[in-house]
């Protein structure tokens, strides 16, 4: 309540981080209300985002910027400089620290991803276009077909899928073209055995299959 205080606060979100970054510190912007347990902490704060505005927001606060590519990837490249170059050093960070989101689906087959992909696109057809109905399989299919399907591949531009090796050629390359100083990977497996696969995969790629 201390920080929406009425119908039209998330209006004022720049404020609200501030404010909250207070509530953190030492003291409390607000008399007779204490942040417990966080009054103190001094826990950082990170910037997440889909558009300039939070990258702009966390180039004029002086904090780490994270850009949400695994789901929103049109403006990535223009938030990166719009972050970069507005920046203002803080006591936090005195410098940028930029992270990017990146999808990934590792196999150990290539087959294997191609069919966990095909799930994902599924996954993200129904969360756009089923808003208030219930899509069946034959409609889902038909929307995936269909010219509505770039908005959905649009949302997957970023996405590494493959065997071991593929995948982290392509996150060496991403890395590289963003300049991120650290990636934060989704992984969009269609089950969570598979999903701990992706994940093993990555981590131990010298294990894994190469192509």
């Amino acid at each position: 309540m201390a920080l929406r205080r009425d119908p039209h606060a998330s209006d004022r979100f720049p404020q609200d981080v501030v404010e909250l970054q207070k509530f953190l510190g030492d003291g409390s912007p607000l008399p007779g209300i204490k942040a417990i347990p966080g009054q103190g902490t001094n826990v950082p704060l990170y910037i997440l985002g889909s558009s300039l505005f939070g990258a702009e927001l966390a180039a004029e606060l002086g904090l780490p910027y994270a850009f949400a590519s695994h789901f929103a990837p049109r403006f990535l490249h223009e938030a990166i400089e719009a972050y970069r170059n507005g920046f203002k050093p803080s006591r936090q960070q005195p410098e940028p620290y930029l992270i990017a989101g990146v999808g990934v689906i590792a196999a150990d087959t290539s087959e294997n991803a191609a069919t966990q992909l095909e799930a994902a696109r599924r996954v993200r057809a129904r969360a756009l276009f089923g808003r208030g109905q219930k899509l069946s399989e034959d409609d889902v299919t038909a929307l995936l077909a269909s010219p509505q399907a770039a908005a959905v591949d649009e949302m997957l531009a970023y996405t590494a899928v493959g065997l071991a090796g593929e995948v982290i050629a392509y996150l060496q390359s991403f890395a590289a073209d963003t300049g991120a100083d650290e990636l934060m990977t989704v992984h969009y497996s269609d089950s969570v055995p598979s999903r701990l696969r992706s994940v093993e995969l990555l981590k131990a790629p010298s294990r894994a299959n190469t192509p």
